[in-house]
């Protein structure tokens, strides 16, 4: 698709324009583009590269994302412009979100179809950062509701508050990665800044937005337990209810000669979690690791059982623990 007026911008003199999608507030002068690479000052006005160019489409299990809470055991259509707005040195999916590629045009009303021919009961915005095309995300989103049909954000949280502000009643849910509780680490390693982040998070859960979070734990960066406990900390005086998924590290981009992270780190995370009040604390990147299922709090109920990404049993009586009646803190709204 051609390149389009974007949103969320405020024209300077001298014929700048500031940027208020995300945190870094880019000011960006004529024929110049923001740190994302995608969002560009044209004659005074900002427009976007990215609305509707589709670098990856695939259907997933909604639990792949990470989401655990949300529709447990169904399908989402999962969908990514390229571009980012930080430059993480371990990123996972760097040849799509590092890159400026020119994808395939997917109209929203294109993506909802696919969705529901699929079978899937959410779109998943994810891969890259889809902040970066929130005017498309939000199309599709409330075209996805009209077809009842959920919409999932997987996003590093750099939202300004009036981009929070325009996903909320469109977005249900967001997983957001917390990828350290270190300023340091997060100016070093990906070009933002921790507070920003934490804002966000803050601002989508008094927003009502469904979230879960995530942390990819790297041996020597973020993996120091005092860190861990403070990140697990900041998540349970949210709520309690938010789960957290620790994430095992594996080689990737220009972290390619780090060592895997071990699994005893990824139980110590956990335990951490645990400690710190948090409710339900997952490991991931690691099959077979026995840290994968939903318990409930109270007694101890296996309520969701997994085996890798595949729902095997569910153990529920609508959100309430089969056994004991405890409600479990679940997005079952929507889908066809």
């Amino acid at each position: 698709m051609a390149e389009r007026t974007a949103g969320f911008f405020t024209a300077r003199a001298g014929g700048g324009v500031q940027c208020n999608l995300c945190r870094h507030a880019c000011v960006i002068s004529e024929g110049a583009a923001g740190k994302c690479g995608g969002r560009r000052n044209s004659g005074g006005a900002l427009v976007t590269d990215f609305y509707g160019r589709v670098v990856a489409e695939h259907v997933d299990p909604v639990e792949k994302k990470p989401f655990f809470h949300v529709l447990p055991g169904s399908r989402s259509f999962s969908i990514a412009s390229c571009g980012c707005n930080f430059r993480c040195l371990f990123c996972q999916n760097a040849e799509i979100s590092q890159r400026m590629l020119p994808g395939r045009e997917l109209p929203p009303e294109d993506a909802v179809a696919a969705a529901r021919n699929a079978g899937c009961r959410s779109i998943a915005f994810t891969y890259t950062e889809p902040t970066l095309w929130l005017e498309y995300a939000l199309r599709t989103a409330a075209l996805a509701h009209q077809a009842g049909i959920l919409n999932l954000f997987v996003t590093n949280g750099y939202q300004s508050g009036e981009a929070c502000a325009a996903m909320a009643g469109l977005i249900d849910a967001a997983n957001v990665d917390l990828k350290a509780f270190s300023d340091r680490f997060y100016r070093r390693l990906c070009g933002a800044r921790l507070d920003g982040v934490l804002a966000t998070i803050a601002r989508l859960h008094a927003l009502g937005i469904f979230l879960e979070i995530t942390t990819l734990v790297i041996p020597g960066e973020n993996d120091d337990p005092k860190e861990l406990r403070e990140l697990a900390g900041f998540i349970a005086a949210l709520s309690p209810d938010i789960p957290w998924h620790v994430s095992r590290f594996h080689p990737a981009f220009q972290f390619l000669d780090r060592p895997a992270t071990p699994v005893e780190t990824l139980r110590r995370a956990r335990a951490a979690g645990l400690e710190a009040g948090l409710k339900h604390v997952y490991v991931g990147n690691s099959p077979g690791c026995g840290y994968e299922h939903t318990r409930c709090p109270d007694c101890g109920t296996v309520v969701i059982e997994r085996e890798g990404f595949a729902v095997t049993a569910v153990r529920l009586d609508g959100a309430r623990c089969a056994a004991c009646g405890r409600t479990i803190p679940l997005l079952l709204e929507g889908g066809a």
